[in-house]
């Protein structure tokens, strides 16, 4: 996963970016090991291919990979928390083509049954587009600071089911 993780931020986030900014990314992006041993985390395979990853959260924490500092691990309330959308990358060679949907949509079918809902994510501006297709509204726009210094552009978004 770490390989499809890397395509994926290095040439996917690259027109939406500066060099700078792009560099942070992946100083706060990455695999969430967290999801992998909850056992919400999928992947898509085609062909021999990973082809794209994601997954959905019980958990408090917004974003960020297992190297990222601000994690918490606290449980949500199905009842007055939303549930989280997290670490969704798509191999450049299959964006566009349904992968992020369907891992989107399995994940919300996930959360659904274990009684959450709402769902939220921490989109990036080159996933935003795919999100708000999906019903998801922005709620606020932030920048998440890298130990580089730099800062990284992103999309709080929320979506009712």
């Amino acid at each position: 996963m770490e390989g499809l993780v890397s395509r994926a931020i290095g040439e996917l986030l690259r027109p939406f970016l500066s060099p700078e900014e792009l560099h942070a990314s992946f100083e706060i992006m990455g695999v969430d090991t967290e999801l992998i041993s909850d056992r919400t985390y999928f992947v898509v395979e085609q062909s021999g291919t990973l082809a794209g990853c994601g997954g959905w959260s019980r958990r408090a924490t917004h974003f960020g990979a297992d190297h990222w500092h601000d994690r918490d691990s606290r449980p949500l309330d199905p009842r007055a928390e939303a549930a989280r959308v997290r670490a969704m990358y798509t191999h450049p060679d299959f964006a566009r083509k349904g992968i992020g949907r369907a891992i989107l949509a399995r994940c919300e079918t996930e959360a659904s049954a274990e009684d959450f809902r709402e769902l939220e994510l921490v989109a990036t501006l080159a996933g935003e587009p795919l999100y708000r297709a999906c019903g998801y509204i922005e709620t606020e726009r932030f920048e998440a600071q890298a130990p580089s210094g730099a800062a990284v552009p992103l999309v709080r978004m929320r979506k009712s089911m």
